[in-house]
């Protein structure tokens, strides 16, 4: 059995899915994922088992500059990309138009969450099987829900597991204890001041443990090496992919973001 599912972003958007793809698979070992994603997120559903293919999309670049984009080819090669393939089902787990649209190119059936669960009514038009799911829960949960009554298997009871497999993932080449401390964040007014970082990154050095700064663009990297001044247990990362990042995650003693 395989299974097309259209989760685009945002990073932990996607992440909140991987739940849903272990209770698919904990009901039928032989089921397969697919999963459409946006290309900058396109390294998270690997590490899941359980996905064996990754179709990047690139929405967010393409509706910048729509011309680019018809003239590349890039579109027309991801819709075709879809038609060409078959699934036993489509899920659109992420409920927005844009999402809904790319389930026109695939073929059915497509469920998705129905007009009163969906968090764009109108996304549910464009779906054959639409589900209802009570809005008032976490979204890993509604996930899970919208997973189980779209492939026909009862919901497992307990929490979700994500299904990573720790073994896999790249291993730091740091044998000593180390906090990871995510400092950067899409909005200004969630930043915390750069004063308080470096005042908690002493505080974490005083127990021995080392201060593991990432960073994803040139203004976190400036951050990250002003958090890091004077304090020679901190070390800045070189810029890395997702999976890489992972790695360190998974070895962390402590995160703070």
């Amino acid at each position: 059995m395989r299974i097309l599912i259209i989760k685009t972003s945002s990073l932990g958007d996607v992440i909140h899915t991987l739940p849903a793809v272990s209770d698919a698979v904990a009901s039928n070992p032989d089921i397969r994922f697919d999963w459409v994603v946006e290309e900058a997120f396109a390294e998270i559903p690997f590490l899941h088992p359980a996905v064996e293919n990754v179709i990047p999309v690139a929405i967010r670049r393409w509706r910048k500059n729509l011309f680019t984009t018809w003239r590349s080819g890039e579109w027309k090669k991801f819709r075709k990309t879809l038609q060409s393939k078959r699934y036993d089902a489509v899920i659109d787990a992420q409920g927005l138009l844009k999402s809904a649209w790319l389930t026109r190119y695939c073929n059915k059936p497509v469920y998705g969450l129905d007009r009163g669960s969906v968090r764009e009514s109108v996304a549910s038009l464009f779906y054959s099987n639409p589900v209802s799911v009570a809005r008032d829960q976490h979204a890993v949960e509604r996930t899970r829900q919208l997973f189980a009554m779209a492939l026909g298997y009862e919901l497992p009871q307990g929490t979700g597991q994500y299904g990573i497999d720790k073994d896999k993932l790249p291993r730091p080449g740091v044998e000593e204890p180390y906090a990871l401390f995510f400092h950067g964040t899409t909005w200004k007014t969630k930043h915390w001041p750069e004063a308080s970082w470096r005042t908690l990154a002493e505080l974490v050095a005083g127990f021995g443990v080392r201060v593991v700064l990432p960073w994803g663009n040139p203004a976190e990297k400036m951050r990250a090496e002003a958090i890091a001044t004077l304090n020679h247990r901190a070390l800045v990362l070189p810029r890395m992919g997702l999976t890489e990042l992972t790695g360190w995650l998974s070895q962390a003693c402590a995160v703070v973001a």
